[in-house]
């Protein structure tokens, strides 16, 4: 026969709830080592420590919730502001320049840029729209989600104020639809590695993506 097991122990104790009410003397007979010290406690307090950690890993959980909701309500405050500039705007000449500024404002990013191609003639010759090299139009078109890690020396972060000072960088590329080539990129950037990291979430940025594209779209031909 096989030795019997400390799982099948387990089992058996699980399975068998009466257990401890026909062998009561057990439960007051059994020590138990306790996770704050070296002092013996009882199965009971043993039970009732562990009800204490739970609680207070639930009330970490809870503090996590209400901040990330706080934070979420701020975000989607600021946004709303950026949106309505983007509506209320009849400076379709500026706006290339007044999104990024916006942006960089409202949302407290070190540094912002935006270009444009493929733009109507009467605004071809804006700053804007030069200084924009092929490999940068292809990069932008090859990105299906807006890009976020660390400056890996890509020609675009050139269009910022101090392109040193760019650690971590977010590529948002500007399209007229899901499907369809870029005609611009986003950029925005910071000192700090982890303001733009791989692992975070893309849907806000998603979000201002669409909605620069959108009010973009009236320098299109």
């Amino acid at each position: 026969m096989n030795p019997i097991t400390e799982d099948d122990i387990a089992n058996y104790l699980a399975n068998t709830p009466d257990f401890f009410e026909r062998h009561a003397q057990l439960l007051a007979q059994v020590q138990l080592t306790s996770p704050h010290g070296n002092r013996a406690v009882s199965l009971q307090e043993r039970q009732a420590e562990m009800l204490r950690e739970k609680i207070k890993a639930l009330e970490h959980r809870l503090m996590d919730m209400v901040r990330h909701g706080t934070e979420n309500v701020v975000t989607a405050d600021r946004l709303q502001r950026w949106t309505r500039g983007l509506l209320t705007t009849r400076d379709a000449r500026g706006l290339p320049w007044q999104i990024a500024a916006d942006l960089q404002t409202l949302f407290m990013i070190p540094q912002a840029a935006i270009k444009v191609w493929d733009v109507h003639a009467d605004y071809a010759g804006e700053g804007y729209t030069q200084g924009v090299i092929e490999d940068v139009r292809a990069l932008a078109t090859s990105l299906t989600t807006p890009y976020c890690g660390a400056n890996a020396g890509f020609d675009a972060v050139n269009w910022l104020g101090d392109a040193r000072a760019a650690v971590s960088v977010a590529m948002i590329p500007l399209r007229p639809e899901p499907d369809a080539p870029a005609f611009g990129l986003l950029i925005l950037a910071s000192p700090d590695s982890q303001r733009f990291h791989p692992d975070m979430g893309t849907d806000f940025l998603e979000r201002i993506a669409d909605l620069a594209s959108a009010a973009l779209s009236r320098l299109r031909p």
